[in-house]
């Protein structure tokens, strides 16, 4: 890892997202913090109380927007000192005190299930399966026009629907993306990803990570 001056900090984000796919056609869900943006199920770990302590310690500082405040509380989305990474990065790769990718992808799966109206299909989130694809990392690089550095880690995961219930979720999810009247949810194919739109819906850069661990296209900054 590069040495950067010790007066900077460093934004970290991490998540999990899940790739649900037939063929070529991707499912994405309208962003919150990002409207208009479209991306892949799935979004930043969560933390839990015991942890507090520990990233206090480290000198985490949480990054949340405004507007969604309560939707991001104990996100694993926040700025360290530079001097902190190593040891961040220690801590999380311990698993202690937070979510694991199956807990984290099932609350979030529910939650933005919610969100686009398709509260419906929540309680198959409990049941869901996934298996790991790859791991990108961006960073820790500089942002520009801002003062600090940033890293953020992208595990981007498969539904494993080799089950009833598991495979008829992802036929629904397919079916709302390609429906009109359906408004949170769409279905990219590969080279519309790449494109970076959709008509007039966005297709946020993270996206680039379910067909590639190359990033094409830079993400809309979050609502604040």
């Amino acid at each position: 890892m590069r040495a950067w001056p010790e007066r900077r900090s460093v934004r970290i984000s991490i998540a999990a997202l899940v790739r649900i796919k037939d063929d070529d056609r991707h499912v994405l869900v309208h962003s919150l913090s990002r409207p208009g943006s479209y991306g892949p199920p799935g979004g930043v770990y969560k933390y839990f109380t015991p942890a507090i302590g520990i990233l206090e310690d480290l000198g985490f500082r949480p990054d949340r927007a405004d507007s969604l405040v309560g939707d991001m509380r104990a996100d694993l989305r926040g700025f360290l000192p530079v001097s902190s990474l190593r040891g961040f990065l220690r801590w999380f790769a311990t698993g202690a005190y937070r979510e694991d990718f199956v807990e984290c992808l099932r609350r979030e799966l529910a939650e933005e299930l919610a969100e686009v109206d398709l509260g419906r299909l929540a309680p198959v989130t409990s049941e869901l399966v996934f298996t790991h694809v790859r791991t990108v990392v961006e960073g820790p690089q500089p942002v520009p026009g801002r003062s600090f550095l940033q890293l953020r880690r992208y595990e981007v995961y498969d539904l494993v629907a080799t089950g009833e219930i598991a495979d008829r979720f992802r036929w629904q999810l397919i079916e709302a993306g390609q429906d009109d009247a359906v408004t949170g949810v769409i279905c990219a194919t590969t080279e519309q990803i790449r494109h970076g739109r959709i008509g007039p819906a966005l297709i946020g850069g993270h996206s680039a990570y379910l067909i590639d661990t190359r990033r094409i296209h830079p993400d809309l900054p979050m609502v604040r």
